[in-house]
Formats: structure tokens, sequence, C-alpha cells
């Protein structure tokens, strides 16, 4: 065997090893969940009266749902001399008119309703967050992005959480307005419920790190000011100040009971964007923070580990991406050279911890849904879509690891609910409005390169019935083939 095949071997492992711990995490994350499922926080009203409370709406050019943002909001139940909303608004479109027009018809309601423009985007959401904050008369800051729909009794149930002085933040679950949209919005919101439910829910019972998600939940105002306020040199501000706050004390809550809606991208170039954006920013707040928390002596080694974990975690697609640019050549090195067997043995070992995702989703279902059976067999889109998006999730970690500076680029949302109780059904709605559209990138072509390499190295198993192969790259291939080939077809329907 040649020197360059020995090194491949060894390539493959080391990625097969990082596919391995982040896999074996997914164990550990459903464990920590059911053996710890009885607990929850509860919510005990320690208020003689109702806080002030500031709502931040940050928006930034969505014409299409800051109407229904804005009517959500003003339907807060809650006090109105207890209530304060500000619309952070960057925007340089129409939506800046739209929002400024109907702040003043809430106005006129007897709404506390501020319209607050910046003329630039410095430091982008964090930026505006912290403009807004200079200016927050609440105790406690309620946070909704753009495409968020907060239920009516969204303060009452989620402020009597902060019971104890020491509680930072209430988050609440994500919910899901338009995953029946597509076979795309199906994939996302089951990745999207296990995130939330096992993990959030094994991490917050197990006093573990736990981050905010930017959206749906509630600060203590003097959590943040004390954690170092928002900061813009991550693109995940949300995990940054989590972080943060947990590390000079604050406590976290996460409410699974209390379901906020919101609408998943429907369009893959907006996906690509949002993924971009959580992999370069978690990786970015990896970098700032990990040799803090590893230089502090009070923080357990077994925490410090789980921190470095999910802080880390989208390495698992660097990973992804090169096992299956390698599949190819060590296919070819595991037939021509059958001394090798042995570490292919070994190798096949590592499979064990292929199980852990898909028994982490449907657990998650399980939890949520009466009907999650069916929604279980649109998991295979989720297993596909992540292979597909690790080429521009690669690209991410590695902007990130060297540094790179980047703009933060906004999800464009468009008034999308269920194919059921679809507004495109009815000629509107449609990703295909005429505004926000996304360009076609380098990264398609890479993918489409990807789709045919993954081709030939499927062939080539099939041809040698190499059965222990197949499903892999036939996963890669399907994956490739989703995400590339909507690239495309999004691109030419745009």
């Amino acid at each position: 065997m040649a020197l360059s095949d020995t090194f491949l071997l060894v390539l493959y492992a080391a990625f097969m090893l990082v596919l391995t711990i982040y896999a074996a995490h997914a164990y550990l994350m459903l464990y920590l969940y059911r053996k710890n499922r009885a607990y929850q926080a509860k919510p005990v009203c320690a208020f003689s009266e109702w806080p002030l409370v500031t709502v931040q709406l940050p928006i930034f050019n969505e014409q299409y749902v800051v109407r229904r943002l804005l009517e959500a909001a003003s339907a807060l139940d809650y006090p109105r001399d207890r209530l304060e909303i500000q619309v952070l608004d960057d925007s340089t479109d129409q939506t800046r008119e739209i929002a400024k027009e109907l702040v003043g018809q809430f106005q006129a309601r007897g709404i506390n309703i501020h319209h607050l423009h910046r003329t630039n985007r410095q430091g982008f959401k964090a930026g505006a967050l912290k403009h807004g904050l200079a200016q927050a008369r609440g105790e406690f800051i309620a946070i909704f992005d753009a495409d968020f729909l907060p239920p009516s009794d969204f303060l009452h149930r989620m402020l009597p959480y902060f019971a104890s002085d020491n509680i930072g933040v209430v988050q609440a679950r994500w919910g899901h307005l338009n995953s029946d949209y597509s076979l795309l919005t199906r994939g996302q919101a089951i990745g999207l419920d296990a995130h939330f439910v096992l993990e959030h829910g094994a991490r917050n019972s197990s006093g573990i790190f736990i981050n905010f998600n930017g959206t749906a939940g509630i600060w203590r105002k003097r959590a943040i000011i004390e954690a170092g306020n928002w900061q813009d040199d991550t693109l995940t501000e949300d995990i940054d100040l989590s972080y943060r706050a947990q590390l000079v004390g604050w406590k976290f809550v996460y409410v699974n009971d209390v379901v906020c809606p919101a609408e998943v991208p429907a369009e893959v170039y907006g996906l690509k964007n949002q993924q971009y954006r959580w992999a370069k920013g978690a990786i970015q707040t990896a970098k700032k923070l990990l040799p803090m928390i590893w230089r502090n002596k009070t923080i357990p080694w077994l925490l410090k580990f789980e921190a470095t974990v999910h802080l880390t975690n989208h390495l698992v697609f660097p990973a992804l991406f090169f096992v299956a640019l390698l599949s190819y050549p060590i296919l070819f090195i595991q037939i021509q050279y059958p001394q090798s067997a042995l570490f292919f043995w070994v190798i096949s070992l590592f499979t064990v911890n292929a199980f852990s995702y898909p028994l982490f989703y449907i657990y998650a279902q399980r939890e949520i849904y009466t009907d999650w059976k069916r929604r279980v067999l649109f998991m295979p889109i989720l297993m596909a879509g992540a292979i597909g998006l690790s080429v521009i999730n690669t690209k991410a970690i590695f902007s990130g690891l060297l540094g790179r500076q980047s703009a933060f680029i906004r999800t464009p949302k468009f008034n999308l609910t269920d194919r059921r109780s679809c507004p495109a059904a009815r000629g509107g709605g449609s990703w295909l409005a005429p505004h926000y559209r996304n360009r076609f990138n380098v990264t398609v072509g890479v993918e489409i390169l990807l789709i045919i390499y993954s081709s030939f190295a499927l062939f080539y198993a099939v041809n040698h019935l190499q059965l222990m192969a197949i499903p892999f790259i036939l996963i890669c291939w399907l994956g490739f083939l989703f995400i590339g080939g909507l690239s495309l077809v999004h691109a030419i329907r745009r």
C-alpha cells in the first residue's frame, strides 16, 4: 500500500472520529433528557404587580411580515402602563415607511410603541438591540424577530419563571407556521424541534451551559448589562451573550410548554444564509469564549468539555464534507488492498453512533406531536439536507476559523403558512415575491460537482457490491442532489 493511501486512511479515520464524538453527544443529550425529564422549572409569580417590560422587535427589510409582527406585539395581553414596544428598524427599503405608519396607527390607539430607526447598521442585530436597550425603560426585555408571532398571553406565562433573582433569561420553544409548506420546511422543523425539546430540555435540567436563541425569550435587563451588553464581534450575538451571562452567575430557564410560532425558510438560499450565520457565529463564539471557560477553575471539567462540544458542534459539517469527498478513494483502497480489512472492520464500529441522530429526532417528535409517526417519515429529508448543507457550512467554519469578517445577512421571510392554509394558494405569500432575491453563489457549483462525483462513487460501490458503503454514498448523493438541485431550481424560478 502506497504512503499516500495510508495518509488517506488516517485522514478518513480522523474525520470519522470527529463524527463519532458528536454523534455520541446526541446519545448523551437523550440520556440526560430522560434522566431529568421529571425536572421542570415551575412558574411562581413573585411580583406584587406586573413589572415594566420592553418588547424589542429588531427588523431589517421585512416588508412582507412587519405588519403581522407589529399586530401580534401590540396584541400582547399585558397592562398598557407596564408595556413598552420598540421597533428597532434598520431597514433601507419600504419596510421603514410601512413600520413608521403602523407605529403611528398603534400609538393613536394608546399603545406605547416607538419606531427607532438607525441610519447605519453598525453592529447589525446586536447593534440594534444595544441601541434600543440604552433607551429601554423595562426591567425585562422580550425579543421577537420579524418572522415570529408571540401569543397574546406570552408575557403573563413567561414572567412568573423569573421567581429567583439570579434568573437572567427565560426561553420559549419555537413553533412553526409553515412546517408543512414543503419538503425543505418539513426537514427543518424536525431539526429545530429536537434542538429545543431534547437539547434545551437536557441542558436546562442538568445545569449545563444553555443558550438564548435570539428570539422568543425574555431577558432580565440587569443580566444583559452585567454580562457586558450585546457585542457584535460574532454573527451569533445570542450565544455569545448567553455564555457570558452564565459565566458571571446568571441562570437560564427553558419553558417547553410555551410555544412561539415562526416562519422557517422556504427558499433554499435563505436557509443557506441562515446556516452560514449560525455555523460561523458559533465557531467565532467558541474562539472567543472557550479559552476563558477552560481557564476558569470553578467550572467542572465535564461542563467545560460539554461547552466545547456545544460551541463547536458545527464541525460535524466539514467532517461530513470531507468524508463524502474521501468515499471514492477509500472505497478503491478497500477493494484493491485486502490487507486493509482490519482497518475497515474497526471503522465499521463507528457506525453504531450513526443511529444516535435518527433516535434523537424521532424521540423529540414523539414528545411533542400525537401524529409523530407521520412526521418522522420526513426525517430522511433532514438527514440528506444536512449533508447537502455541508458545503455552505464548511465554508462558514473555515471563514470563522480564519477570522474573516462578514456582514450579518438576514434570512428574508415571506408571510408563509402551511399548504393547507397558505396564502400562496390564493395568489400571495409566496417566496417568489419580487423583493429580497438571493444571489446564485459559487457553493452551488460545488454542490453540482459533488452530485456528479457521488454518482461515480455510487456506481463504483454498486458495481463491486460494497453493501456497507452503498447506503452512506447514496444518502450523500441524495443530499447534494436535494440542496444543489433546489438551488438550481430556485435560482431558475427567480
